[in-house]
Protein backbone atom coordinates (compact mmCIF):
# COMPACT_ATOMS: atom_id res chain seq x y z
CA UNK A 1 0.00 0.00 0.00
CA UNK A 2 1.34 3.43 -0.99
CA UNK A 3 1.35 5.83 1.96
CA UNK A 4 0.24 9.25 0.75
CA UNK A 5 -0.67 12.44 2.60
CA UNK A 6 -4.37 13.29 2.30
CA UNK A 7 -5.05 15.68 5.18
CA UNK A 8 -3.68 18.81 6.84
CA UNK A 9 -3.14 18.55 10.60
CA UNK A 10 -4.86 21.14 12.76
CA UNK A 11 -3.09 23.04 15.55
CA UNK A 12 -4.05 21.98 19.07
CA UNK A 13 -5.68 25.33 19.77
CA UNK A 14 -7.69 26.65 16.81
CA UNK A 15 -8.16 30.35 16.12
CA UNK A 16 -11.83 31.49 16.12
CA UNK A 17 -13.33 32.81 12.89
CA UNK A 18 -15.67 35.64 11.96
CA UNK A 19 -17.68 34.88 8.83
CA UNK A 20 -18.87 37.48 6.33
CA UNK A 21 -21.75 36.16 4.26
CA UNK A 22 -24.62 33.81 5.04
CA UNK A 23 -25.15 32.16 1.66
CA UNK A 24 -25.24 28.50 0.68
CA UNK A 25 -21.45 28.10 0.52
CA UNK A 26 -21.32 29.09 4.20
CA UNK A 27 -24.12 26.78 5.33
CA UNK A 28 -23.18 23.87 3.05
CA UNK A 29 -19.39 23.92 3.43
CA UNK A 30 -17.78 26.57 5.64
CA UNK A 31 -19.76 26.07 8.85
CA UNK A 32 -19.80 22.25 8.54
CA UNK A 33 -16.02 22.27 7.97
CA UNK A 34 -15.40 24.53 10.96
CA UNK A 35 -17.60 22.27 13.08
CA UNK A 36 -15.65 19.20 11.97
CA UNK A 37 -12.32 20.91 12.70
CA UNK A 38 -13.42 22.22 16.09
CA UNK A 39 -12.97 25.86 15.03
CA UNK A 40 -15.21 28.26 16.98
CA UNK A 41 -17.34 30.55 14.82
CA UNK A 42 -17.52 33.83 16.77
CA UNK A 43 -20.31 35.17 14.61
CA UNK A 44 -21.68 35.99 11.17
CA UNK A 45 -22.30 39.26 9.39
CA UNK A 46 -24.43 39.66 6.29
CA UNK A 47 -26.12 42.83 4.98
CA UNK A 48 -29.31 40.77 5.17
CA UNK A 49 -29.49 40.74 8.98
CA UNK A 50 -32.46 38.36 9.11
CA UNK A 51 -30.64 35.87 6.92
CA UNK A 52 -27.57 36.05 9.16
CA UNK A 53 -29.70 35.60 12.26
CA UNK A 54 -31.39 32.53 10.81
CA UNK A 55 -28.03 30.91 10.04
CA UNK A 56 -26.57 31.93 13.39
CA UNK A 57 -29.45 30.37 15.33
CA UNK A 58 -29.14 27.11 13.42
CA UNK A 59 -25.38 26.91 13.98
CA UNK A 60 -25.27 28.11 17.58
CA UNK A 61 -23.42 31.37 17.02
CA UNK A 62 -24.34 35.04 16.85
CA UNK A 63 -25.28 37.45 14.09
CA UNK A 64 -23.54 40.83 14.15
CA UNK A 65 -25.82 43.81 13.64
CA UNK A 66 -23.16 45.98 12.00
CA UNK A 67 -20.05 45.54 9.92
CA UNK A 68 -18.09 47.56 12.47
CA UNK A 69 -19.04 45.11 15.20
CA UNK A 70 -17.89 42.15 13.11
CA UNK A 71 -14.46 43.57 12.25
CA UNK A 72 -13.80 44.57 15.85
CA UNK A 73 -13.34 40.97 17.01
CA UNK A 74 -9.74 40.55 18.15
CA UNK A 75 -7.71 37.37 17.74
CA UNK A 76 -9.78 35.94 14.90
CA UNK A 77 -9.46 34.85 11.29
CA UNK A 78 -11.81 36.70 8.94
CA UNK A 79 -13.64 34.46 6.46
CA UNK A 80 -14.85 36.53 3.49
CA UNK A 81 -17.53 34.36 1.84
CA UNK A 82 -18.87 37.28 -0.19
CA UNK A 83 -19.42 38.07 -3.89
CA UNK A 84 -16.25 38.95 -5.83
CA UNK A 85 -17.26 42.60 -6.21
CA UNK A 86 -17.48 43.01 -2.41
CA UNK A 87 -14.03 41.65 -1.53
CA UNK A 88 -11.88 44.79 -1.90
CA UNK A 89 -14.21 47.07 0.07
CA UNK A 90 -14.46 44.52 2.87
CA UNK A 91 -10.70 44.13 3.05
CA UNK A 92 -10.44 47.91 3.45
CA UNK A 93 -12.29 47.78 6.78
CA UNK A 94 -10.44 44.79 8.22
CA UNK A 95 -7.75 45.57 10.82
CA UNK A 96 -4.25 46.08 9.44
CA UNK A 97 -2.25 42.85 9.63
CA UNK A 98 -5.35 40.66 9.83
CA UNK A 99 -5.45 37.05 8.64
CA UNK A 100 -8.21 36.35 6.13
CA UNK A 101 -9.54 33.59 3.91
CA UNK A 102 -11.19 34.94 0.74
CA UNK A 103 -13.80 33.04 -1.24
CA UNK A 104 -12.81 32.46 -4.86
CA UNK A 105 -12.55 34.00 -7.40
CA UNK A 106 -10.22 36.84 -6.46
CA UNK A 107 -12.55 39.43 -7.97
CA UNK A 108 -14.68 39.33 -11.11
CA UNK A 109 -11.73 40.06 -13.38
CA UNK A 110 -8.02 40.82 -13.27
CA UNK A 111 -8.61 44.53 -12.62
CA UNK A 112 -10.49 43.67 -9.42
CA UNK A 113 -7.75 41.20 -8.50
CA UNK A 114 -5.21 44.01 -8.92
CA UNK A 115 -7.19 46.19 -6.55
CA UNK A 116 -7.52 43.39 -3.99
CA UNK A 117 -3.76 42.76 -4.05
CA UNK A 118 -3.13 46.48 -3.63
CA UNK A 119 -5.34 46.60 -0.52
CA UNK A 120 -3.78 43.44 0.94
CA UNK A 121 -0.26 44.79 0.48
CA UNK A 122 -1.03 48.27 1.81
CA UNK A 123 -2.76 46.96 4.94
CA UNK A 124 -0.39 44.05 5.54
CA UNK A 125 -3.25 41.54 5.46
CA UNK A 126 -2.23 37.89 5.29
CA UNK A 127 -4.85 36.52 2.92
CA UNK A 128 -5.45 33.06 1.51
CA UNK A 129 -7.94 32.30 -1.26
CA UNK A 130 -10.40 29.42 -1.12
CA UNK A 131 -9.25 27.53 -4.19
CA UNK A 132 -9.88 24.46 -2.12
CA UNK A 133 -9.50 21.78 -4.83
CA UNK A 134 -5.76 21.93 -4.06
CA UNK A 135 -6.59 20.57 -0.61
CA UNK A 136 -8.97 17.74 -1.55
CA UNK A 137 -7.69 14.36 -0.30
CA UNK A 138 -7.17 13.12 -3.87
CA UNK A 139 -5.22 16.28 -4.76
CA UNK A 140 -3.00 16.15 -1.67
CA UNK A 141 -2.33 12.45 -2.31
CA UNK A 142 -1.48 13.09 -5.95
CA UNK A 143 0.93 15.89 -5.06
CA UNK A 144 2.57 13.63 -2.47
CA UNK A 145 2.96 10.89 -5.09
CA UNK A 146 4.51 13.41 -7.50
CA UNK A 147 6.77 14.72 -4.73
CA UNK A 148 7.96 11.17 -4.00
CA UNK A 149 8.88 10.76 -7.66
CA UNK A 150 6.40 7.92 -8.21
CA UNK A 151 5.25 9.33 -11.57
CA UNK A 152 8.62 10.65 -12.70
CA UNK A 153 8.62 13.94 -14.59
CA UNK A 154 5.09 15.07 -15.43
CA UNK A 155 4.48 15.37 -19.17
CA UNK A 156 0.70 15.21 -19.73
CA UNK A 157 -2.45 16.66 -18.16
CA UNK A 158 -5.95 16.08 -19.50
CA UNK A 159 -9.17 17.34 -17.93
CA UNK A 160 -12.29 15.86 -19.49
CA UNK A 161 -15.73 17.01 -18.34
CA UNK A 162 -18.97 15.94 -20.03
CA UNK A 163 -21.68 16.89 -17.57
CA UNK A 164 -25.24 18.09 -17.19
CA UNK A 165 -24.67 20.91 -14.72
CA UNK A 166 -27.89 22.37 -13.22
CA UNK A 167 -27.02 26.05 -13.77
CA UNK A 168 -30.58 27.00 -12.78
CA UNK A 169 -29.67 26.41 -9.14
CA UNK A 170 -27.68 29.65 -9.20
CA UNK A 171 -30.07 32.28 -10.53
CA UNK A 172 -27.52 35.10 -10.23
CA UNK A 173 -25.50 33.52 -13.06
CA UNK A 174 -28.13 34.36 -15.68
CA UNK A 175 -26.92 37.95 -16.16
CA UNK A 176 -23.16 37.41 -15.85
CA UNK A 177 -20.94 37.78 -18.93
CA UNK A 178 -18.32 35.41 -17.51
CA UNK A 179 -19.41 32.11 -15.99
CA UNK A 180 -17.75 28.84 -16.97
CA UNK A 181 -14.05 29.65 -16.71
CA UNK A 182 -14.29 32.32 -13.99
CA UNK A 183 -16.60 30.44 -11.65
CA UNK A 184 -16.02 26.78 -12.44
CA UNK A 185 -12.94 25.84 -14.44
CA UNK A 186 -10.92 28.34 -12.45
CA UNK A 187 -10.57 25.51 -9.90
CA UNK A 188 -8.94 23.31 -12.53
CA UNK A 189 -6.66 26.07 -13.76
CA UNK A 190 -5.54 26.71 -10.18
CA UNK A 191 -4.99 22.97 -9.70
CA UNK A 192 -2.86 22.81 -12.86
CA UNK A 193 -0.80 25.79 -11.67
CA UNK A 194 -0.27 24.04 -8.34
CA UNK A 195 1.13 21.01 -10.18
CA UNK A 196 3.07 22.60 -13.04
CA UNK A 197 3.55 26.25 -12.13
CA UNK A 198 2.58 29.17 -14.34
CA UNK A 199 2.12 28.43 -18.05
CA UNK A 200 3.67 30.60 -20.73
CA UNK A 201 0.34 31.20 -22.44
CA UNK A 202 -3.11 29.81 -23.20
CA UNK A 203 -5.28 29.07 -26.21
CA UNK A 204 -8.95 29.11 -25.24
CA UNK A 205 -12.50 29.24 -26.50
CA UNK A 206 -15.55 29.44 -24.24
CA UNK A 207 -19.09 29.41 -25.63
CA UNK A 208 -22.70 29.06 -24.59
CA UNK A 209 -25.26 26.44 -25.60
CA UNK A 210 -28.64 26.77 -27.36
CA UNK A 211 -30.34 25.01 -24.46
CA UNK A 212 -28.86 27.21 -21.71
CA UNK A 213 -29.61 30.77 -20.59
CA UNK A 214 -26.11 31.07 -19.08
CA UNK A 215 -23.65 33.04 -21.20
CA UNK A 216 -20.92 30.38 -21.41
CA UNK A 217 -21.06 26.73 -20.34
CA UNK A 218 -18.51 24.99 -22.58
CA UNK A 219 -14.78 25.63 -22.79
CA UNK A 220 -11.69 24.27 -24.48
CA UNK A 221 -8.26 25.33 -23.24
CA UNK A 222 -4.67 24.45 -24.06
CA UNK A 223 -2.00 25.68 -21.64
CA UNK A 224 1.46 26.28 -23.05
CA UNK A 225 4.24 24.77 -20.92
CA UNK A 226 6.77 24.43 -23.70
CA UNK A 227 7.75 21.31 -25.62
CA UNK A 228 7.79 18.73 -22.80
CA UNK A 229 4.38 19.19 -21.16
CA UNK A 230 1.02 18.88 -22.96
CA UNK A 231 -1.91 20.34 -21.01
CA UNK A 232 -5.47 20.22 -22.32
CA UNK A 233 -8.89 20.92 -20.74
CA UNK A 234 -12.14 19.97 -22.48
CA UNK A 235 -15.23 21.06 -20.55
CA UNK A 236 -18.87 20.57 -21.55
CA UNK A 237 -21.61 21.29 -19.01
CA UNK A 238 -24.41 20.48 -21.48
CA UNK A 239 -23.94 16.72 -21.94
CA UNK A 240 -27.57 16.00 -20.96
CA UNK A 241 -27.92 12.46 -22.29
CA UNK A 242 -27.83 10.37 -19.12
CA UNK A 243 -25.09 9.34 -16.74
CA UNK A 244 -23.64 6.47 -18.78
CA UNK A 245 -21.09 8.44 -20.81
CA UNK A 246 -20.78 11.51 -18.63
CA UNK A 247 -17.36 12.20 -17.13
CA UNK A 248 -15.49 14.47 -14.76
CA UNK A 249 -11.92 13.34 -14.62
CA UNK A 250 -8.23 14.20 -14.81
CA UNK A 251 -5.49 12.10 -16.37
CA UNK A 252 -1.92 12.97 -15.38
CA UNK A 253 0.99 11.13 -16.98
CA UNK A 254 4.66 11.15 -16.11
CA UNK A 255 7.78 9.46 -17.42
CA UNK A 256 7.45 6.65 -14.83
CA UNK A 257 3.74 6.41 -14.07
CA UNK A 258 0.28 7.90 -14.35
CA UNK A 259 -2.70 8.98 -12.27
CA UNK A 260 -6.45 9.11 -12.82
CA UNK A 261 -8.74 11.34 -10.73
CA UNK A 262 -12.53 11.27 -10.73
CA UNK A 263 -14.15 14.44 -9.35
CA UNK A 264 -17.39 12.94 -8.14
CA UNK A 265 -19.19 16.01 -6.82
CA UNK A 266 -19.95 17.26 -10.33
CA UNK A 267 -21.60 14.01 -11.38
CA UNK A 268 -25.30 13.99 -10.51
CA UNK A 269 -24.84 17.39 -8.79
CA UNK A 270 -25.59 18.24 -6.00
CA UNK A 271 -25.86 14.64 -4.78
CA UNK A 272 -22.56 13.72 -6.35
CA UNK A 273 -20.53 10.53 -6.35
CA UNK A 274 -17.37 9.54 -4.42
CA UNK A 275 -14.05 10.88 -5.65
CA UNK A 276 -11.51 8.38 -6.97
CA UNK A 277 -7.73 8.35 -7.28
CA UNK A 278 -5.93 5.64 -9.23
CA UNK A 279 -2.16 5.33 -9.62
CA UNK A 280 -0.08 3.28 -12.02
CA UNK A 281 3.54 3.25 -10.94
CA UNK A 282 4.58 -0.28 -11.98
CA UNK A 283 2.34 -1.23 -14.89
CA UNK A 284 -0.68 -2.00 -12.69
CA UNK A 285 -3.55 0.37 -11.82
CA UNK A 286 -4.35 0.55 -8.11
CA UNK A 287 -7.10 2.58 -6.48
CA UNK A 288 -5.99 4.68 -3.53
CA UNK A 289 -8.52 4.64 -0.65
CA UNK A 290 -9.52 8.24 0.08
CA UNK A 291 -10.41 9.72 3.46
CA UNK A 292 -13.01 12.08 1.95
CA UNK A 293 -14.27 13.88 -1.13
CA UNK A 294 -13.69 17.33 -2.61
CA UNK A 295 -16.87 18.54 -0.87
CA UNK A 296 -16.36 19.08 1.93
CA UNK A 297 -13.00 17.52 2.85
CA UNK A 298 -11.13 20.05 0.70
CA UNK A 299 -12.49 22.82 2.92
CA UNK A 300 -11.02 20.97 5.93
CA UNK A 301 -7.59 21.10 4.32
CA UNK A 302 -7.87 24.71 3.16
CA UNK A 303 -9.07 26.01 6.52
CA UNK A 304 -6.64 23.83 8.50
CA UNK A 305 -3.67 25.28 6.61
CA UNK A 306 -4.83 28.82 7.40
CA UNK A 307 -5.19 27.75 11.04
CA UNK A 308 -1.64 26.38 11.03
CA UNK A 309 -0.35 29.66 9.63
CA UNK A 310 -2.26 31.66 12.23
CA UNK A 311 -0.82 29.54 15.04
CA UNK A 312 2.75 29.78 13.75
CA UNK A 313 3.07 26.10 12.79
CA UNK A 314 3.42 26.96 9.08
CA UNK A 315 5.65 29.83 7.99
CA UNK A 316 4.02 30.05 4.56
CA UNK A 317 0.36 30.70 3.75
CA UNK A 318 -0.31 28.25 0.92
CA UNK A 319 -2.64 29.41 -1.85
CA UNK A 320 -2.16 33.03 -0.85
CA UNK A 321 -3.85 35.97 -2.52
CA UNK A 322 -0.52 36.79 -4.17
CA UNK A 323 -0.44 33.30 -5.68
CA UNK A 324 -4.14 33.42 -6.58
CA UNK A 325 -3.48 36.55 -8.64
CA UNK A 326 -1.64 34.34 -11.13
CA UNK A 327 -4.69 32.09 -11.43
CA UNK A 328 -6.76 35.20 -12.15
CA UNK A 329 -4.20 36.30 -14.74
CA UNK A 330 -4.55 32.92 -16.44
CA UNK A 331 -8.35 33.24 -16.41
CA UNK A 332 -8.12 36.73 -17.91
CA UNK A 333 -5.77 35.47 -20.61
CA UNK A 334 -8.20 32.64 -21.42
CA UNK A 335 -11.04 35.13 -21.95
CA UNK A 336 -8.82 37.36 -24.06
CA UNK A 337 -7.82 34.36 -26.14
CA UNK A 338 -11.45 33.35 -26.55
CA UNK A 339 -12.36 36.84 -27.79
CA UNK A 340 -9.55 36.89 -30.34
CA UNK A 341 -9.87 35.23 -33.75
CA UNK A 342 -8.33 31.80 -34.12
CA UNK A 343 -5.52 31.26 -36.59
CA UNK A 344 -7.12 31.44 -40.04
CA UNK A 345 -7.12 28.49 -42.44
CA UNK A 346 -6.07 29.30 -45.98
CA UNK A 347 -8.73 29.07 -48.63
CA UNK A 348 -8.31 26.92 -51.69
CA UNK A 349 -6.81 28.76 -54.67
CA UNK A 350 -9.25 29.92 -57.25
CA UNK A 351 -9.53 27.89 -60.44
Amino acid sequence: MIDLRQTVDMPKTPTPVVIFGAGSIVTDAHLPAYRDLGVPAVGIFDPDIQKAEKVAIKWGTRAFNTLEEAVAQDGTIYDLAVPPSAIADLLEVLPDGAIAIIQKPLGSDLAEADRIISVVRRKGIKAAVNFQLRFAPMALALKDAVGQGLLGELVDFDAWLALDTPWHLWKFLADLPRVEILLHSIHYLDFVRDLFGNPKGVHARTVGHPGSSVSNTRSAMILDYGDQIRCNLSINHNHAFGRKFQACEFRICGTKGAAYLKLGVNLDYPKGEPDELWLNTDGEWRQIPLVGDWFIAAFHGRFAQVQRFASGLDAVLEGSAEDAWHTMALVEAAYESSAAPMHPIKEAPSA
